[in-house]
């Protein structure tokens, strides 16, 4: 039975640790460019766009990185389990924990942008089983919630 359920979720040096460990395990290797890609990505609060990240690693190495780089690499990040896209934002976040495999379920904020992730597979599970009762194959189940965060409701 599909069910909720709680990860550990490493952050700093062990999500980096994780990240590289799931990368090298799908035979992909850690580039440098991939790990800058991947600590720029882990450091924004909120979903980033490819040019943010861009952006954010060319100020850090001191070079133009382009955003078409940073597309490859966030694909093969998504693939890859180590970050998931937000469809309605066309942004990326870093998957919290990439050992994991799940589908994913955002809270995105209208007003200020932050958004939440929840794993709940009863909810992904039942969107997976009315799309096979309705003879379709679901690869990826797209969940987004938009409204108001708490913070945003308050003020």
């Amino acid at each position: 039975m599909a069910h909720a359920h709680d990860h550990h979720e490493p952050e700093g040096d062990a999500l980096f640790t994780a990240a590289q460990a799931t990368l090298e395990k799908s035979g992909e290797q850690w580039t440098a460019m991939r790990a800058s890609v991947f600590e720029a990505l882990a450091g924004f609060a909120k979903p980033a766009s490819a040019y943010d990240i861009a952006d954010a690693v060319s100020k850090r190495e001191g070079r133009r990185v382009a955003a078409n780089s940073v597309y490859r690499i966030l694909d093969l990040f998504v693939g890859s389990n180590l970050a998931r896209r937000v469809e309605s934002a066309n942004a990326y976040v870093a998957n919290a924990h990439p050992d994991c495999l799940h589908d994913c379920i955002f809270l995105v904020c209208d007003q200020c942008g932050q958004t939440t992730h929840l794993d709940n597979d009863s909810v992904t599970g039942g969107v997976r089983a009315a799309a096979s009762a309705a003879g379709f194959q679901p690869v990826r189940p797209v969940i987004e919630v938009r409204g108001r965060c708490a913070d945003c409701r308050v003020n």
